[in-house]
């Protein structure tokens, strides 16, 4: 069928090493399409060592390949992106297959923005205990202005600016912002979904 010659094409000729049914699955479970589903495996089957690709459903990719993707490369949440969709039970942010479809899922243009905002409160929430305190806000706000010393904001400066930003969101005033006040905050500003989040 035209179909699958499309996906043996997208595979490079190796289509039978992802399932139909498998295809179909992802499907259901993403927002991506079936052609997107199956360039994402070719971009992950890439990633790894030729022995490993025949068995790219099964295999993990370290974070140091994850974060040569071009897309990554200048993401200034790079290593909470690894860290926030990988699960690997040994910590070290390695992805499966399917954690690498999850990602590219939620940084999709179909995604909801609900899904995103959730996604983005994780990545935010530097020491994953729920909220976003005064040190996530610090983090968060380094990340987006670099680390270098030209661009570095004062003590003065930085403590304005949590203030402005827990002021704004902080709706129940206990000094964090959980996830209910990120969203409501969210809601409000459209242009969200397309600010820090690669595009994959």
């Amino acid at each position: 069928t035209g179909e699958a010659e499309a996906a043996r094409v997208a595979m490079g000729g190796s289509a039978s090493l992802l399932p139909r049914e498998a295809l179909g699955e992802y499907q259901e479970l993403t927002f991506l399409t079936k052609q997107e589903i199956l360039l994402a495996y070719k971009r992950f089957s890439e990633l790894l060592p030729k022995e490993e690709r025949e068995n790219a459903c099964s295999a993990r990719v370290p974070k140091s390949q994850i974060l040569t993707l071009p897309e990554l490369r200048a993401n200034p949440f790079q290593q909470r992106i690894c860290r926030v969709f990988s699960t690997s039970p040994d910590g070290d942010d390695s992805m499966s297959f399917e954690d690498f479809l999850d990602m590219l899922s939620v940084f999709s243009d179909s995604a909801t923005s609900e899904i995103k905002s959730h996604y983005a409160f994780r990545i935010f929430d530097f020491d994953d205990d729920g909220t976003l305190d005064r040190k996530d806000l610090e983090k968060l706000v380094d990340c987006l202005t670099g680390q270098g010393e030209e661009s570095r904001l004062s003590n003065a400066e930085m403590e304005q600016l949590i203030q402005n930003i827990l002021e704004e969101s902080d709706i129940d005033k206990d000094g964090t912002i959980n996830l209910s006040e990120f969203q409501h905050v969210v809601s409000r500003s459209p242009d969200f979904a397309r600010y820090n989040v690669p595009q994959l």
